[in-house]
């Protein structure tokens, strides 16, 4: 509800600070006033278009603050929370408007776009009247009224699961339609592209083994030669072989061991060098016998590497990674012969939700024409009891092809207020009074329903009196149990009925004219009434007569 709003230099207020209520709350004065100053201010922060033309003169900035108590608005938190713009379960929405530069809005402290106090603003004030935020206007919101006054959330959150899981699945079958052609011009070009790597047959080792063989083959006459001069040279040459020499060296070194021990460990090391000289060069010998020239071989692996490389340049990618490429390939390729399978088996679960979706959508269209009926019934009499005595109210149910997470019906409120006058949708209404005292006859009806925590009944008894003004009062009051009411009102029997009274009143100098709004107290407020009730004069009998008035008000609708 909103606790308390701050006008600083707005239009002919200079600056007004106001603490509100719960319950029902009447705003009164004198024609000219400015009696719909709070209105008009509450609906600037939240987000209504202004212009500078309302800024105070002789001033450069207006500034409108507005307080809001959260508890219990579950879904404004989680919205602030969301928009990171919470603030422990404050919330404060602040407007500028500025004469020289664009205005601004902030919430918490937090500067946020219009749009963002227009959201916000739809979920925390619904004002009925000529004015903004009149959310039964709107064709979401008559849906919504319906469906919680109709009490059917289970059915509209299970309409509300098949069409997204409906939806999911459409994307999904619409994605692989859509792919087919280009599908099939892939999957050929896999198919060949698979099948010459797989001819290929390269293993992950393959091509060091084949690049090695390759070095030794064409190299063969140079490994000989090589190895032919390196065993002369170890054993085979009569005069210096390596190995004959370094015997010779170990027998020296033992014959004069017996001079000096200390020459063993490198007589026995000369004599293992001759050792492993000797085995050296026999393995050698082994090596060379096993050299054998084989041009068949050579050619056979300069084809296989000729191959190798050829495709390594035709798909763009290192002869060592064409096994991985292979696999990638091969890999899609078996994706892309699924989806036909798959293109089929979503085609049928689509059509199986799609007939669950129609399910849920016909069970929630069952309860929102009973709901429907009933609805309008009831605020029919309300309008009757409003002084609309052959006002009719109906609620259409229009079938829609489209899908949505809503059903499959659009919601429309229509109305009749006059004789042989045909049911009209609301928002084609003309006289403001009969809107607001409708949008009062509706909410009285599902206010146990809804979830705006302020409602705003600008002049809805414009055009009765009497008795109908007190059944208006009466039913705001009800209102008032229920959620926070703000009133501007004519009628003294409407006032009467109030949990709070403000009097709006206008004072004038030769050069400043400002409106104020004060909390009345218990004598003001018969004073209040008595100068509503009207006549030239307040006299004894009329204060008598308003504070009747208020306290008949306070005991028959406590």
């Amino acid at each position: 509800m909103l606790r308390n709003i701050h006008i600083r230099h707005l239009a002919v207020v200079d600056e007004l600070n106001l603490d509100l209520q719960p319950g029902m709350t009447v705003l009164t004065g004198e024609t000219g006033a400015g009696k719909s100053i709070l209105i008009d201010a509450l609906s600037l922060a939240l987000g209504d278009r202004a212009d500078s033309g309302m800024i105070r003169a002789g001033q450069a900035r207006a500034d409108i603050s507005a307080d809001f108590d959260l508890n219990g608005l579950s879904t404004v938190n989680d919205w602030l929370n969301k928009q990171e713009l919470d603030d422990d379960g404050q919330c404060l929405i602040r407007r500028t408007i500025n004469r020289d530069a664009p205005s601004r809005g902030y919430i918490n402290g937090r500067p946020v776009p219009m749009q963002s106090l227009r959201e916000l603003g739809e979920m925390l004030v619904d004002i009925h009247g000529q004015h903004a935020h009149q959310s039964l206007l709107r064709r979401n919101a008559q849906r919504q009224a319906l469906d919680a006054y109709a009490g059917h959330q289970k059915l509209l959150d299970s309409v509300a699961g098949q069409y997204r899981q409906w939806h999911k699945l459409r994307e999904q079958l619409d994605e692989l339609t859509t792919s087919r052609a280009q599908r099939e011009d892939r999957l050929e070009l896999l198919r060949y592209q698979v099948q010459e790597l797989q001819e290929l047959a390269l293993n992950r080792n393959e091509l060091t083994a084949l690049e090695e063989e390759h070095d030794r083959l064409a190299n063969l006459n140079q490994l000989r030669a090589g190895s032919q001069q390196v065993l002369q040279l170890l054993i085979e040459n009569e005069d210096s072989a390596l190995v004959d020499a370094l015997e010779r060296a170990a027998s020296e070194l033992e014959r004069l061991l017996g001079f000096d021990a200390r020459l063993s460990n490198i007589m026995q090391a000369v004599r293992d060098a001759a050792i492993q000289t000797g085995e050296a060069g026999h393995e050698l010998r082994g090596y060379l016998e096993g050299l054998s020239l084989d041009p068949e071989r050579l050619q056979e692996i300069d084809q296989r590497l000729g191959l190798i490389h050829d495709l390594s340049r035709k798909h763009q990618v290192s002869a060592a990674e064409l096994p991985a490429l292979q696999q990638q390939l091969e890999d899609e390729l078996a994706t892309l012969e699924d989806a036909g399978v798959v293109l089929d088996a979503t085609a049928r679960e689509l059509a199986a939700t799609e007939t669950a979706y129609r399910s849920a959508a016909d069970k929630l269209r069952a309860s929102r024409r009973r709901a429907a009926k009933k609805l309008a019934k009831a605020v029919s009499d309300n309008m009757r009891q409003l002084g609309m005595k052959d006002g009719r109210f109906e609620i259409v149910l229009e079938a829609q092809d489209n899908y949505s997470t809503n059903g499959l019906e659009r919601v429309e409120f229509l109305v009749s207020a006059n004789p042989g006058q045909p049911p009209q949708p609301l928002a084609k209404v003309a006289s403001g009074g009969e809107l607001a005292r409708i949008s009062l006859a509706i909410q009285v009806i599902t206010v146990g329903t809804g979830s705006i925590p302020t409602l705003i009944f600008d002049e809805v008894d414009v055009g009765i009196g009497g008795g109908i003004a007190e059944i208006v009062g009466r039913l705001l009051r009800s209102l008032g149990h229920e959620r926070q009411v703000l009133c501007v009102t004519h009628q003294p029997q409407v006032a009467s009925l109030a949990h709070q009274h403000l009097q709006v009143h206008k004072q004038s100098s030769k050069k400043v004219t400002t409106t104020e709004v004060s909390a009345l107290t218990a004598e003001a407020r018969v004073s209040e009434i008595a100068r509503m009730l009207g006549g030239l004069e307040i006299t004894e009998q009329t204060l008598s007569h308003a504070r009747e008035m208020i306290e008949r008000g306070q005991d028959t609708a406590a």
